[in-house]
């Protein structure tokens, strides 16, 4: 028998439901008003009450009325025609429902089922399976969307049957399986997983051991990201979050993208909505909805949906990875996630942490950061799941509780900065606080150096010394003056300019340097420092300041130019007489 409950009291969105039998945590049920059910999630059981939070309004709702509990947790569906989808928290498709709001109690399907898929066996009667082996395959836009044996089975199945190729629709039987017990098991195109237990499909989970290229200089050059690695960026309104995102969802080395937007303004989701349909693969030169996901829950819902959003992101993510594709996870931002984990904790009347937020932030944070990572799945291929993360503290301060929570769980920190924001280097991120510790992996410095060269990162480790030094050097010019200072200083800081003017800044909307290839970067880095290393002695600060300024005019222009064209070569010759001459 389901257990059944009556609601004793109700402070916003947290239910306190008296129940009649076991509940488990995480469960889902639906409190009954009238005609119509809401959903929500257990949080917290004490004794013979258990505590839900509503994922919508409870407006309505009262003392004395009826709660089901289902038995299971919160489920996304798993199957093809997520690509290009818009979905809230919950999986409602917002592309399906009527109006702009959906209606209290209703919830729309997230797939459609009347859609034909061209089907292509994968497994042929006899194979040996288990749960995640693939079974068929179908087209989803240009991607390989895989059939698989659904990841809730357990043990070994053998294939009776699986369908010839042809039309079929997600519900249709596609495939029979054959138990341990020699029963027959039918297989769809779709599946269920609860949103916070990670899919474990896979045999192995190593470090990562290559980094994933974005096209984004100050990313690759000086703090790159790995494949199946974690990170975040945190940084003040305005400093360019959202146009970075952008350059890395056009950019990576992803197959598949997911958006998600956890407790952004409305403004902010109409943005996404808006600008994502309009932005161009730089792969197959049509939409990059083709091959993105969007999930969205505004400010304005309740926490319930807001913390659930970067669950079934995730999930999603980790669905796709199991097809051995990688997948890129944005997700703006984890600071709502946390705030919506701060108003629930503190409406249960639980300890507070520093700043009112949970006292196990750092481990829900580090928990769900983990379900990142590169895996080696049953049958030899690998897949990915990259997670970067934006956090948006109050008045940009580092130090507050979310910001040190994550950095503790994420490998990269990109930190925005303010000031360069205002000076309009973008993109922003501050070369000397931001950090990447795959850098130091022995792994992926291997794979640098067989990809790009054994001077590469002795290179990037000398560029990022010349920007510190550069950046001490412009502080003692700036307290004693220009001519308070040796001129030894002087070249310190124009060294670390040229290198930030050339490799750190970036136009995002310029159709050659929006995206830099590796190549291209090691050439940029390899001939920047040339200058850098040289010992030109100067009479005077405006001899010093001059050739610098023409340095960086000729390698900007450089910079701009078509990469191995012959305006490339052309502003090459120039720059290379200008070292000579000089």
């Amino acid at each position: 028998m389901s257990t059944k409950g009556i609601v004793t009291g109700i402070i916003s969105n947290l239910v306190t439901v008296e129940v009649d039998g076991p509940v488990a945590q995480n469960e889902i049920c639906f409190i009954n008003i009238g005609d119509t059910k809401l959903m929500a999630e257990v949080i917290k059981v004490n004794a013979g009450n258990a505590f839900v939070q509503v994922y919508e309004s409870t407006r309505g709702l009262k003392p004395g009325d009826t709660v089901d509990f289902n038995g299971h947790m919160l489920e996304v569906q798993l199957g093809p025609g997520m690509l290009s989808s818009n979905y809230d928290g919950l999986q409602n498709n917002l592309a399906t429902m009527e109006g702009v709001f959906l209606k209290k109690g209703e919830y729309t399907a997230p797939l459609d089922a009347e859609k034909e898929w061209e089907f292509t066996p994968i497994a042929v009667k006899g194979d040996k399976v288990k749960a995640a082996s693939w079974l068929a395959e179908v087209k989803e836009g240009w991607l390989p969307h895989k059939i698989m044996v659904p990841f809730s089975f357990e043990g070994e199945y053998t294939v009776k049957e699986v369908k010839p190729a042809g039309k079929y629709k997600i519900n249709d039987t596609v495939a029979v399986l054959i138990d341990s017990k020699g029963e027959e098991v039918p297989v769809t195109m779709v599946q269920k997983w609860p949103v916070k237990v990670a899919i474990k499909n896979y045999v192995d989970k190593p470090r990562p051991y290559k980094i994933m290229e974005t096209g984004v200089r100050i990313i690759d050059t000086l703090n790159p990201i790995a494949e199946g690695g974690t990170g975040f960026i945190p940084g003040p309104f305005g400093c360019g979050k959202t146009v970075l995102q952008h350059a890395l969802a056009k950019q990576a080395e992803a197959d598949v993208i997911i958006m998600a937007a956890c407790g952004e303004r409305a403004n902010e989701v109409v943005e996404i909505f808006a600008e994502f349909p309009e932005l161009v693969d730089p792969r197959t030169g049509r939409s990059l909805m083709e091959r993105t996901t969007i999930i969205c829950n505004t400010s304005n819902m309740p926490v319930a949906a807001r913390e659930a959003s970067v669950y079934t992101a995730m999930t999603i993510g980790e669905y796709y990875r199991a097809m051995g594709l990688r997948v890129l996870l944005l997700a703006d931002s984890t600071s709502r996630w946390a705030q919506a984990l701060r108003e629930m904790s503190n409406r249960m009347e639980e300890l507070p942490g520093a700043d009112g937020f949970p006292v196990d932030l750092p481990a829900i944070i580090s928990n769900f950061y983990s379900r990142a990572g590169i895996v080696t799945l049953p049958n030899g291929a690998t897949g990915s799941v990259t997670f970067i993360g934006t956090v948006s503290p109050a008045g940009g301060n580092l130090k507050e509780p979310v910001t040190e929570s994550t950095k503790k769980a994420a490998r990269c920190f990109y930190a925005l900065s303010q000031n360069r924001a205002d000076k309009k280097r973008y993109p922003s991120v501050d070369p000397i606080d931001s950090y990447s510790k795959y850098i130091e992996y022995p792994e992926i410095v291997d794979y640098l150096t067989k990809k790009i060269g054994e001077r590469w990162v002795p290179n990037v480790l000398e560029a990022k010394n010349l920007i510190i030094r550069g950046k001490e050097a412009f502080e003692q010019i700036n307290i004693l003056g220009d001519d308070g200072v040796p001129m030894e200083y002087h070249l310190r800081y124009w060294k670390s300019e040229l290198i930030d003017f050339i490799i750190l800044q970036q136009d995002a909307f310029d159709s050659i340097d929006a995206n830099t290839p590796l190549e291209r970067q090691e050439f940029m880095l390899d001939k920047v420092l040339e200058i850098c290393r040289m010992n030109k002695e100067f009479d005077d600060f405006e001899e010093c300041t001059a050739f610098y300024k023409k340095v960086i005019n000729v390698m900007r222009q450089m910079n701009y130019s078509e990469w191995k064209s012959e305006n490339f070569n052309k502003y090459l010759a120039e720059l290379e007489n200008l070292i000579k001459n000089n």
